[in-house]
């Protein structure tokens, strides 16, 4: 890693604060501010985390969700394992099929949040890297579609642009209440913001040509 990337980060309040709590990020605090200001997340919930790696969202999670709730990570890179039986994790791309599969093949039962701060490889090009970070923004949003319950959460990350507007409008059809939120762990420089869909409608269905119902 290149040493100004280093200095940085050790002058960093949250990156010091983060390894004296021993979490393994930073960005634990950006959850954990969001959680305590909306209270979306509580003891015994069912807890997806989209972008899961190094684990520092897993070990908020976990730390409300408790003995009694679950946590599924996912990352295209290898998770150290927290150790705890309730925290599972798998290595997969979530925007292929078979890692929603996946999934839902792991989870007790729906979930009652989905979180996701899944990042592209940032490539300095401002229109490529935001086109690439709304897709996954997209692709975490079509595995909270399929996985939460009704009346569900959604916690994402976004890059802002313009292209952000019509994800916006995607998530606020299947979400009664949608609030931005710009945590204060987020770097000034940073383009980032989260949004938090509140209350998961559910897909709507169809009626197929015989009168019965079907899934859209």
């Amino acid at each position: 890693m290149p040493k100004e990337w280093i200095r940085k980060q050790k002058k960093d309040y949250y990156y010091r604060k983060a390894k004296k709590e021993d979490l393994r990020s930073r960005a634990s605090f950006k959850l954990l501010e969001a959680v305590e200001k909306y209270e979306f997340m509580r003891p015994g919930d069912v807890v997806v985390d989209l972008g899961a790696a190094p684990g520092g969202w897993l070990q908020v999670a976990r730390k409300i969700i408790g003995d009694s709730g679950f946590v599924l990570g996912v990352d295209v890179n290898e998770i150290e394992p927290l150790g705890f039986t309730n925290v599972f994790t798998i290595v997969g791309d979530i925007r292929k099929p078979e890692t929603i599969r996946r999934i839902k093949a792991i989870l007790p039962r729906a979930a009652d949040v989905v979180i996701s701060d899944v990042s592209p490889h940032v490539s300095g090009i401002w229109e490529l890297d935001h086109a690439r970070q709304i897709e996954l923004a997209e692709a975490s949003l079509n595995i909270a579609v399929s996985t939460l319950r009704i009346g569900g959460s959604f916690f994402v990350k976004v890059f802002q642009g313009e292209l952000q507007s019509e994800f916006l409008s995607s998530v606020r059809e299947r979400f009664h209440r949608v609030r931005f939120f710009k945590p204060k762990a987020s770097r000034k420089e940073s383009a980032e913001i989260y949004l938090l869909g509140i209350k998961y409608k559910g897909e709507k269905r169809k009626p197929s040509l015989n009168g019965l119902q079907r899934p859209s």
